[in-house]
């Protein structure tokens, strides 16, 4: 800390905020001031570079330049850049000044098992239906259904007039199921991003605007309030989240007058600046909800700790705990996270198309994995039983220019896949060893292997190996990806906007519910997972929008 007001991460790595003299880089700062501090008085000395070091009496006006990056005020801050210590010292004296925070960064969110687009944008491309999920509509996700947000739709009028503001990666505003509900974007990294300042060029920010208010298609597709307003910020760039982008993005939620910001982003540090932000908005009547973070530990990320944000964690299909979603005693709710299908920027999302059999296929339910090559043209082959797929277990067997099946267990998916190609296969079946399908990754670096991996149910797989490989009838497959505007997420980050959602449902139902409010009717109206709850693993249980949405309307 300096002279009382220079902080970062909310005191908590105050040491780190010292710099070591002059930086060759500007660095970004946000400095907040008093309520009874007029912020045109701090712009002015800034801009007449009058201000002063109070110790020293000096004037600074031959030192480095200070740029003002913004004025924000509704938190009471301005941005600035500086490469100076000095400067940094004389404006935390300034009277009036409450205190100084650097930049720096959460990490950048990603799906728990990795996504990557799979190419650059192809904005001709369109809509492809696929056999995702089962719900009120052939491609509705299933976690649309599970936090009953269909029953909820008549009193909480779809989501129509609630405004969302998703601080996140960007969105692809052009999106078939995001268009007709974006109202605007604005770029809070500082960079110049293409094609547009908004644009999602990491694919998640466009993931959780289709559960929050994707547009309800013909085949069922729909985000939990579908006619919701969507305002994107892009507050995530490549070096992650800036806290200071983060505060700046629900000041322009402030400024916006929205009903609800939602971010499915945060880290191990707290940000004084994002809790000041954050206690804005809740005094202007909006509802914050962030993701608990996907560490697997007793401990919320910030800034879903904060006390006034919704705090949510992540289950699967089956309302049972996602093994990578975080809790503790801030933990609020859950909702779905586990292989939740939504929007990516168009094109870049890819679905598998897998048939097996003998001299008919019959296609399955499978997925592809991440960081397996694409296979849009359809690859045919016989398949061959590899255990686990381990080296011992390609011994005995001939699987050159064949596609190995192998079970799921012990190893893990990218040793079996590597095994294979070593030992010529073309192609690799994983099958689960559990009822379900998994979503995986196959590399941490996003490198591609160079045979294409599918995993199918647990079911399948013995039917193949009983009916037709057990008694020594050749089994074949069909495996194919094709391009589409859709894909799988795992994380928190998928579980907030389905909460998200709800508030706007909520919202649309009585825009009078305060933050306060909206808190305790989630609350009271969740459905408790678990009689045992003494670390608070659920929070009050999986998130009701029938319920939620049926007593904000009382209020």
């Amino acid at each position: 800390m300096m002279n009382g007001k220079l902080v970062t991460l909310a005191g908590l790595l105050a040491s780190s905020i010292l710099l070591a003299g002059v930086q060759a880089k500007a660095e970004r700062y946000l400095i907040f001031f008093n309520e009874s501090e007029p912020q045109a008085k701090v712009e002015t000395y800034l801009s007449k570079k009058q201000y002063q070091n109070m110790r020293g009496g000096a004037f600074l006006a031959s030192a480095p330049e200070v740029k003002v990056q913004g004025s924000f005020k509704h938190i009471k801050a301005i941005e600035i850049n500086t490469n100076s210590e000095q400067n940094i010292q004389a404006l935390s004296s300034l009277p009036g000044v409450a205190f100084i925070e650097k930049e720096f960064f959460h990490p950048k969110p990603v799906p728990v098992n990795g996504f990557k687009l799979t190419q650059p944008w192809d904005l001709s491309l369109s809509y492809l239906p696929g056999p995702f999920g089962l719900g009120v509509g052939q491609k509705t996700p299933y976690g649309i259904s599970l936090v009953k947000a269909p029953q909820a739709w008549k009193p909480g009028k779809q989501g129509h007039g609630s405004r969302v503001v998703i601080l996140d990666t960007g969105i692809d505003k052009n999106h078939p199921s995001l268009k007709a509900n974006f109202e605007k974007g604005r770029n809070f990294v500082g960079d110049q991003n293409s094609p547009y300042p908004e644009a999602d060029g990491e694919g998640h920010g466009t993931h959780v605007a289709g559960t929050i208010a994707g547009v309800l298609d013909a085949e069922g597709f729909t985000g939990v309030a579908p006619m919701a307003t969507i305002l994107s910020g892009r507050v995530c760039g490549p070096e992650g989240c800036s806290n200071i982008s983060v505060a700046e993005g629900i000041n322009w939620g402030v400024e916006e007058k929205a009903d609800v910001i939602s971010m499915s982003l945060g880290g191990a540090f707290a940000s004084l600046s994002e809790r000041l932000a954050i206690e804005a908005a809740e005094k202007a009547g909006i509802v914050v909800v962030a993701a608990s973070g996907n560490d697997g530990k007793p401990k919320i990320g910030y800034p879903a700790s904060f006390p006034t944000v919704i705090a949510v964690g992540a289950i699967n299909s089956k309302s049972e705990k996602a093994e990578f979603s975080n809790w503790g005693k801030e933990l609020d709710v859950v909702a779905p996270g586990v292989g939740v299908v939504s929007s990516v920027p168009m094109g870049s999302g890819k679905e598998s198309i897998v048939k097996v059999g003998g001299n008919e296929l019959i296609q399955v339910t499978s997925v592809t994995f991440e960081g397996a090559p694409n296979v849009p043209q359809g690859l045919e082959g016989e398949l061959v039983h590899a255990g686990l797929g381990k080296p011992d277990d390609f011994k005995n067997i001939n699987v050159i220019g064949k596609m190995a099946l192998i079970s799921r267990g012990e190893i893990a998916f990218s040793e079996k896949a590597k095994n294979a190609i070593t030992a010529g296969a073309k192609a690799v079946v994983i099958y689960n060893n559990a009822p379900g399908l998994i979503h995986g990754t196959l590399s941490q670096d996003g490198s591609i292997l160079s045979v294409p991996v599918f995993m199918i149910e647990q079911n399948t797989a013995q039917a193949i190996l009983t009916q037709l490989i057990d008694k020594g009838l050749v089994a074949r497959a069909f495996l194919q990806t094709i391009a589409t505007d859709y894909a799988p997420f795992d994380g928190t980050s998928m579980a907030c906007p389905h909460v998200s959602g709800v508030v706007a449902l909520m919202k649309a139902a009585n825009k009078k519910v305060t933050p306060a409010q909206v808190r305790q009717v989630l609350s009271e109206t969740s459905t408790p997972l678990s009689s045992e709850n003494s670390q608070n693993q659920w929070g009050k249980g999986l998130v009701n929008a029938e319920k939620a949405v049926e007593q904000a309307a009382k209020y």
